[in-house]
Formats: structure tokens, C-alpha cells, sequence
């Protein structure tokens, strides 16, 4: 049986953020990942992903899924420095949290795999990396990341949502990030460009054809680049399925199936 612990992992401006530990009942290291959850930098938490979260460790993965800053208390990089920190503080904590790792991974879901991105290919960036005496000796770097209905270029897809007039989305980029030389900067596909990525690890990307929130053959022209500039991607496309279709209609064919395509590629790296 599972184990389910909540932790505070940080406070910051008077602000306590949790961590939702998935403990998988396996004697012995087993593979781990830090989740970080969609919401378009402004809502949800860390539950948003559970039914991922419980298809991993019914599976024999532990899972560390974390809240943070959101974008009515932070703006950009507030939150990829939370995700950043909470890696640190995973890694460093591990022995107080009787954890026993074979591997670190990574799991983000839409906005959350921009702030994911960001960290797995550049760990050490400053702009998101608070300096802590605690965690001067750990890194962010993680061993493979999956990235479901990414958000890997917020430029395009906030160019996107002002041309199709959509205000919620339109709010949520302008309440993020301050200019969009912001969403340049905090930008996957545009570091990759730039040749700014230190670290390329395995990544899977999980995708929808009918996502209304971004354009599904992004996905292919970040696999491109990706691969171009030394990493491992395969890309995962399940025709008709909305944005967040995982975790909003589980019980689908399509939703069992990715379910599936994380754990394989999971439990495989």
C-alpha cells in the first residue's frame, strides 16, 4: 500500500509551501520524481496530477509532488525558483525523509513543464536558483523528465491565445510574467535555441490533438530541436484528447493509455 505524507519544503515571504510525498511499498532505493503541476501558473496544486501520481507508485515510484508560489502571490521566476529549491531540498532532505533513491526524475504538466523545463536543462541558472546555505552542495538536476500538454514556449502560446481572444489565458500570461521579454527569457524551446541548455536528460512528452491550449505540433518542433542539440524525446500524441485530458477524464481509453506510456517510459529510462 501506498504511504501519503504532506511536508512544508519551503517558506518564503510568509508564504508555507507543501510537498505530497507518494511512498511506494518496495523495500530498498526505487526510482523518485518531482512533480509539478499546470493551472496556468495561477490555480491548482499539488494534487492536480493524483491519478498519475497513484498509477506510479502502485507501480513501485515514488512521487514528490510540490506547490508553489502562484502567480497571485509571485510573479515569474518565483515559481521555477520553488521548483529549483524543492528539487535541492528533496535531494538534501532524503535521509530525514527516509528516502532511498535510484534515480530523480521529473513530471510537469502544462505550465508546470515551462517551470520544469527550465530547471531540468538549466539547473543552475541564477535567475532561478536562491542561494541557501543548506543546499549549496545539492543540485536541481534531474535523470529524465515528462512532460504532459507541455507549455515549452509561453511566447507563442501567449501570441496564440491573444490572436483566438482568449482573455482567461491572455490574464493568466500577463499575471505571470511581466513583459514578454520575461517570456522569452523563461522560455524551454527558446533556451534550447539560444544554447543555453546545460542538461539534456530522456524526456517523454505526452499530447493531445485537440488541446485548445496549445498547438500540438509545438511538441514535434521541441522534439526536433531537442534531439538536435543531443537529446533523447519521443512524442506522444493521442488524437481527439483535449488539454489536461489525463487527469480530467481518467477513466478514457486515451487517459489509461498515456497513464501507461508514463510508467513504461518511467520505469524503462
Amino acid at each position: 500500500m501506498t504511504t501519503i505524507d504532506d511536508v512544508a519544503y519551503r517558506t518564503i515571504d510568509g508564504i508555507t509551501l507543501l510537498a505530497r510525498l507518494y511512498r511506494p511499498n518496495t523495500d530498498g532505493p526505487v526510482k523518485w520524481m518531482i512533480d509539478v503541476h499546470g493551472g496556468a501558473w495561477g490555480s491548482g496544486d499539488r494534487l492536480n496530477n493524483a491519478v498519475i501520481h497513484a498509477d506510479l507508485a502502485a507501480h513501485g515510484v515514488g512521487v514528490c509532488a510540490l506547490d508553489f508560489r502562484l502567480s497571485d502571490e509571485a510573479q515569474y521566476p518565483a515559481m521555477v525558483d520553488d521548483v529549483n529549491y524543492g528539487i535541492r531540498w528533496f535531494k538534501a532532505q532524503a535521509e530525514t525523509l527516509d528516502v532511498e533513491m535510484s534515480m530523480l526524475g521529473a513530471l510537469g504538466s502544462s505550465s508546470g513543464a515551462q517551470q520544469m523545463g527550465l530547471v531540468a536543462m538549466c539547473p543552475a541558472n541564477p535567475r532561478w536558483t536562491t542561494m541557501d546555505p543548506e543546499l549549496t552542495m545539492v543540485d536541481a538536476s534531474v535523470d529524465f523528465f515528462v512532460a504532459a500538454w507541455p507549455i515549452l514556449d509561453p511566447l507563442a502560446r501567449y501570441c496564440m491565445v491573444q490572436e483566438a481572444g482568449n482573455e482567461r489565458l491572455v490574464a493568466a500570461h500577463d499575471a505571470c510574467f511581466a513583459s514578454e521579454a520575461d517570456m522569452t527569457e523563461g522560455n524551454p524551446y527558446l533556451l534550447l535555441e539560444r544554447g543555453e541548455a546545460t542538461h539534456t536528460p530522456p524526456m517523454t512528452i505526452i499530447q493531445g490533438t485537440a488541446d485548445a491550449n496549445v498547438e500540438h505540433t509545438w511538441q514535434d518542433k521541441f522534439a526536433e530541436l531537442y534531439r538536435a542539440k543531443g537529446g533523447q524525446v519521443d512524442v506522444h500524441k493521442f488524437d481527439g484528447q483535449p488539454h489536461t485530458f489525463v487527469t480530467a477524464y481518467p477513466e478514457t481509453a486515451a487517459s489509461k493509455e498515456a497513464i501507461v506510456k508514463i510508467r513504461e517510459f518511467v520505469l524503462g529510462v
